[in-house]
């Protein structure tokens, strides 16, 4: 069962989201502040946040700022639900690392539709927890990769790009079904910037030996998986 923290500090608005996502199939936390949120996660990553960033004590974007910081969160999937609607403020929502942005108000099968889609984007094909090839061990729960039992750091994107690529091995991965499942931004994303991608991923698989893994497909795109 996927956990959700609710970070909303009117109780009644938490109350019915609450209530919507239980009913739904999802254990759900509540947090009323910035600073109850961050003592949440002191103790657990839940697998996305539904945050207001109109908090009483700290902006919620300063809190998605410090999260996308953070080695154990910076991966985690985060909604942000607000009355700010304007295409400003969505724009800082998203280039802030939000997965998606809801306007207050929304109806609750909009907000779960948005949650389905977010679950599908950064878990593609409801993988496991924990996948391991060769040595090379991605866990999502910790959002920790080690290579022979050595840990390796990577950011959000590469994190979610080698999730990908190791959740579905030897197959041939264009570069725009690539950005679909692995870029969290809702703006246009360049093709190109997958190559980027690709590159420093494979820099930082080479120390381990694991670059090797990763192999271009002329004309098409790329694939994971051991050389035949």
């Amino acid at each position: 069962m996927k956990t959700i923290l609710v970070v909303e500090d009117e109780a009644p608005v938490r109350d019915v989201l609450r209530f919507s996502l239980e009913r739904a199939g999802y254990l759900v936390e509540g947090a009323a502040s910035g600073r109850s949120a961050m003592r949440e996660l002191d103790n657990y990553v839940p697998d996305l946040i539904v945050l207001d960033v109109g908090l009483p004590d700290v902006d919620g974007l300063e809190l998605l700022h410090s999260w996308r910081r953070e080695e154990r969160t910076r991966a985690m999937p985060v909604i942000i639900v607000t009355g700010r609607g304007d295409e400003r403020d969505r724009v800082s929502g998203l280039r802030a690392g939000a997965d998606d942005y809801v306007t207050k108000p929304f109806s609750r099968d909009e907000l779960l539709a948005r949650i389905e889609t977010v679950f599908r984007r950064v878990s593609p094909g409801e993988a496991s927890e924990v996948v391991e090839i060769d040595g090379l061990r991605l866990d999502s729960a910790s959002i920790r990769v080690t290579a022979q039992d050595k840990p390796l750091y990577l950011g959000p994107i590469g994190f979610r790009l080698l999730r990908y690529f190791m959740t579905q091995p030897n197959r041939v991965h264009t570069r725009d079904e690539i950005i679909d499942r692995v870029w969290r931004s809702k703006e246009y994303v360049e093709p190109r910037a997958v190559d980027v991608q690709i590159r420093r991923l494979r820099c930082l698989l080479e120390g381990a030996g694991y670059a090797r893994y990763i192999q271009t497909v002329r004309g098409i795109g790329y694939r994971f998986g051991e050389r035949c």
